[in-house]
């Protein structure tokens, strides 16, 4: 269980009395590395959600305007993002009108990348919240 600790600054207006929870017998340190750890985390998730999506949006982009597939840009972006769409595939058909695609399966599965990233680093803000406050200091 986490006990509070009082804290008093003495100012040369009042004294100001602070109550922040702690674990019992943790220092300030691990508290401060234990908050940057998670802060680090929400941010690497969003990071690598963030090229998932760059990439994804590629793939869209060139598909949808025709691009020919063995261009070496093109060949990348498909190698790359085919195994991030492959557990979508067949959900929804593909429009195709002239040389033009609309892969719906690009569509759910960057849909589906932003849900995941965006529950894991909700569930961690829950287990372990950190305030705006706790970030700024």
């Amino acid at each position: 269980m986490s006990e509070f600790i009082k804290e008093t600054v003495v100012t040369k207006e009042n004294v100001v009395a602070s109550a922040e929870p702690r674990a019992k017998g943790e220092a300030p340190q691990k508290v401060y590395d234990k908050k940057k750890i998670i802060v680090r985390f929400d941010q690497t998730v969003w990071y690598v959600l963030g090229v998932i999506e760059v990439l994804l949006i590629f793939r869209l982009a060139l598909k949808a305007l025709g691009a020919n597939p063995m261009a070496g840009f093109t060949s990348i972006v498909y190698g790359i993002t085919n195994p991030l769409i492959i557990p979508f595939r067949g959900i929804l058909g593909v429009f195709v009108s002239g040389n033009s695609v609309i892969d719906w399966s690009t569509v759910i599965a960057a849909l589906v990348y932003l849900v995941v990233a965006w529950g894991l680093v909700y569930l961690i803000d829950l287990i372990y919240p950190i305030t705006p406050k706790d970030v700024e200091t």
